[in-house]
């Protein structure tokens, strides 16, 4: 990913983007009332076995309800876009996909364990997965949107360079 397009300032504005979408982030995980993240004494909630919520939210889905399955499978993986595009934009590291990948993994994994030791949420392996490819999309989608600018402005060279 060819990041020469990008100046420092919008660095700069991505990273600041990238703070606020943490903390709104943290705020829907871990204090959320809509989210039913207001605490109780609650048990421990841990789902270990990969593809079992999933399997389990398409299969029940007409009991469930479509808006219980969206938040969840949607909604876990448009919850990590924004950590897949934003950090490609300022950290070097991460312009290669298995980078972001690794990292989404990670942080979704600290995001799991903290749901568990706090008694917030549950630690769920399917989460992991679906925040993983959360951030996978985010990163196609901000490479997408690179090539876009760059292939407009070369056109517009090109216009500009033959007038």
């Amino acid at each position: 990913m060819n990041m020469d397009v990008i100046s420092k300032n919008k660095r700069r504005v991505a990273i600041v983007l990238f703070i606020l979408y943490l903390i709104v982030l943290c705020y829907f995980l871990f204090f959320s009332e809509s989210m039913g993240r207001t605490y109780s004494e609650r048990s421990y909630h841990y789902n270990l076995m990969p593809l079992k919520e999933i399997k389990r939210f398409l299969k029940y889905w007409r009991i469930l309800g479509i808006g219980a399955v969206a938040i969840n499978l949607v909604g876990n993986i448009a919850a990590f876009m924004p950590f897949g595009a934003f950090l490609p934009l300022f950290w070097g590291r991460c312009r290669k996909l298995w980078r972001t990948a690794l990292y989404g993994f990670e942080f979704s994994l600290f995001v799991e364990t903290l749901q568990l030791i706090s008694k917030v949420g549950s630690f769920d392996v399917d989460d992991m997965i679906l925040n993983t490819i959360g951030a996978i999309a985010g990163f196609f989608a901000c490479r997408a949107l690179i090539r876009r600018k760059q292939e407009r402005e070369r056109k517009e060279e090109e216009h500009t360079g033959t007038t």
